[in-house]
């Protein structure tokens, strides 16, 4: 609790001595690209919503595979809006399915999962909108259509929901984007808040933004969370005492900021056609 504590401060102190990134590369072709994630191994994958596919690159930009197209059979997605990588599983939100698409680190089909036409309500989700994965396998869904999280364990087997109506001053207003820190705490960006609760649903805190937030990804122990156009960095296994606004130098023509994050120790930004990719000076 100590550590959630101190973040309520680190959020709302931001750095004064920005630290700059620069432009080197860009990859991708996307249509309508919408979320990206990494995998430890240094695989990204980025879904588009325009093509209602997934695709796979390196960390060079380099095209390796691609999984999806519009429909509703176990390949196939309507409007994938969020991807999670783990060393050995990729998990889709497949939004207008109302699903979760669980494939291997190859893109090859595992399984679905899937609980909004059943008879359990504690359990059912609709409109999934992120997913993502503990360090213990554990899958967390953000359900837009009842403003709550439910946790599954890696056998699909449903845990609980938290977050709903029930929660008090944690009880999600429209929440955005979820994100698990290594020691298992989740993040939930939620109209102009994070509200964090620990691995069995508490509420453990509530950090202060605006609505101009969009996306928020959590790599390692670096949490960025963006707007359209600003990126901010907090290195969570420190106790630095101020979130980073980074300074972004190039491209000439800056796109949308989609979605944002940080691995070794490059800055990968994901607008709505390409991944950019930064250095620091």
């Amino acid at each position: 609790m100590k550590q959630i504590t101190a973040l309520l401060f680190l959020f709302i102190s931001v750095n004064i001595f920005p630290q700059t990134y620069k432009f080197i590369t860009s990859f991708g072709g996307f249509n309508n690209a919408q979320s990206f994630n990494v995998s430890a191994a240094g695989f990204i994958y980025v879904t588009d919503t325009g093509t209602d596919a997934v695709y796979k690159y390196d960390t060079l930009g380099n095209y390796i595979k691609e999984a999806g197209g519009y429909g509703w059979d176990n390949n196939s997605f309507d409007d994938p809006f969020d991807v999670y990588a783990t060393p050995l599983n990729i998990f889709v939100a497949d939004k207008n399915n109302h699903r979760i698409v669980q494939y291997d680190k190859d893109l090859n089909f595992i399984s679905l999962l899937s609980t909004r036409d059943g008879n359990d309500n504690d359990k059912a989700f609709g409109y999934p909108l992120s997913c993502a994965a503990s360090p213990q396998g554990d899958l967390y869904i953000l359900d837009s259509e009842n403003s709550r999280i439910l946790k599954f364990d890696l056998f699909g087997n449903f845990i609980q929901n938290f977050g709903g109506y029930d929660a008090g001053s944690y009880a999600l207003a429209a929440p955005k984007k979820l994100a698990v820190s290594p020691i298992n705490y989740i993040y939930v960006l939620d109209k102009d808040r994070i509200v964090v609760f620990d691995q069995y649903g508490t509420g453990a805190a509530e950090i202060k933004l605006n609505d101009s937030f969009i996306s928020m990804n959590i790599v390692s122990s670096l949490l960025t969370v963006n707007t359209a156009s600003e990126v901010y960095k907090l290195a969570l296994n420190t106790s630095e005492k101020g979130m980073n606004k980074l300074t972004l130098s190039g491209p000439d023509e800056m796109p949308e900021i989609q979605a944002s994050f940080i691995y070794n120790n490059k800055l990968y930004l994901l607008s709505q056609s390409q991944v950019l990719v930064y250095t620091t000076e």
